[in-house]
C-alpha cells in the first residue's frame, strides 16, 4: 500500500511540472499524468515512463543529426513547420494565394 502511495506521489510530482501544451489547450498531458496518479493500481512501468519523458532521455539516447533535421529532399522543412507553429499561435495565419499556390 506504502508503495502505490508512494508511485502515485511520484506521477503527481511529474505531472505538476509539466509543461502546458498552448496548441491543443483541451488535451494536456498534465491532466492525463494526473488523473493515471488518482488510479487504484498504477503501474510501476507507467511512473518509469513519465520519468523517462520527464528526463528527456530518448531524446539523449537517440540524438538528432544535421541529415535529420535536415533531409536532402526538403532542406528546410522543419525550420518550415516551426515557422508556421510560431505563426499560429501569434493568430498569423497564410494568405489565400501563398495557400494556393502552395508558397511558403
Amino acid at each position: 500500500m506504502a508503495a502505490t502511495r508512494k508511485l502515485a506521489e511520484e506521477m503527481a510530482r511529474i505531472a505538476s511540472v509539466c509543461p502546458l501544451d498552448p496548441l491543443r489547450p483541451h488535451i494536456q498531458l498534465q491532466t492525463f499524468l494526473q488523473s493515471l496518479a488518482t488510479h487504484p493500481r498504477l503501474p510501476p512501468a507507467a511512473v518509469r515512463a513519465a520519468q523517462a519523458l520527464e528526463r528527456n532521455e530518448m531524446q539523449k539516447k537517440y540524438a538528432l543529426t544535421r541529415i535529420t533535421l535536415n533531409p536532402a529532399s526538403a532542406p528546410l522543412h522543419y525550420e518550415k513547420l516551426v515557422e508556421g507553429i510560431e505563426k499560429s499561435m501569434q493568430g498569423i495565419g497564410r494568405p489565400f494565394w501563398k495557400v494556393f499556390f502552395n508558397i511558403w
